[in-house]
């Protein structure tokens, strides 16, 4: 049986005000203060992320970013620092998700240059990856999960490595209803854990903690998180009601 701690996250895109954050964590906390089977972070928007840290401050939650650049400062409007979330207490960062590499034209160099640049900051970094309908339907989804790791992981030192967390993200089922089966999900999430063996050792690949994402909802939380290789979920707009990200968070497995 898996030794690794289990984590539950929720993205909360561009949701919730601050004040809407804090009367979310105002429902929620109390519902999950006595938790601590799992880690819990939660992922909200830029203007809530300090709003959110401050109050989660005390518990066993953790607040991090949606996504940063890889340098301090620069010319570089809209855009966030590493050093600039590690000044707030944000703890982990949300690199390469499906819908920056849709809408904002993010690639797997873009991702590995943050990754690096997390790791420098003790920022950890959530690194996502998941393959389009017509990719899993013309049966290349191990292809792109490897060309994925391939580039977001390049010449990441072994010992750097053990600070990665990785979310399986299927892109078809982000926001449809429609959820990858525990079996479909968990397949992948072995071909995650060989690459890894193969691109670091067994040691980080056993250790490694591989997240799920894509329709997460109470009703199916508990066969993905019985699966041997999904090491928790990342959970989009479930995670939004206190109520409901609550349940998951409660899922027993």
């Amino acid at each position: 049986m898996s030794t690794r701690k289990k984590i539950i996250a929720g993205n909360w895109k561009m949701y919730k005000t601050p004040r809407e954050s804090l009367e979310f964590l105002n429902a929620f906390l109390p519902k999950v203060h006595d938790h601590e089977r799992d880690e819990i972070i939660i992922f909200p928007t830029a203007t809530s992320l300090s709003t959110v840290i401050d109050r989660v401050r005390g518990t066993h939650l953790r607040a991090g970013a949606q996504t940063m650049h890889w340098l301090n400062e620069g010319p570089y409007t809209g855009q966030t620092s590493p050093n600039m979330l590690t000044s707030i207490g944000a703890t982990h960062v949300l690199l390469g998700h499906s819908e920056r590499r849709l809408y904002a034209n993010e690639t797997y160099e873009h991702v590995n240059l943050k990754i690096k640049a997390a790791i420098a900051h003790d920022l950890i970094p959530v690194l996502c990856l998941g393959e389009l309908l017509v990719d899993r339907q013309g049966g290349f989804t191990r292809d792109i999960i490897m060309a994925q790791m391939g580039a977001a992981l390049s010449n990441i030192p072994t010992e750097n490595a053990k600070q990665i967390v990785i979310a399986y993200e299927p892109v078809w089922a982000i926001g449809t209803g429609s959820t990858a089966s525990p079996e479909i999900a968990n397949e992948v999430h072995s071909i995650i854990r060989s690459q890894l063996e193969w691109v670091f050792n067994a040691e980080i690949a056993n250790n490694t903690r591989i997240l799920y994402g894509g329709s997460v909802k109470p009703e199916n939380s508990a066969a993905l998180l019985t699966q041997p290789d999904i090491d928790g979920l990342l959970v989009g707009g479930a995670s939004l009601d206190p109520a409901c990200f609550a349940k998951i968070v409660h899922t027993k497995y």
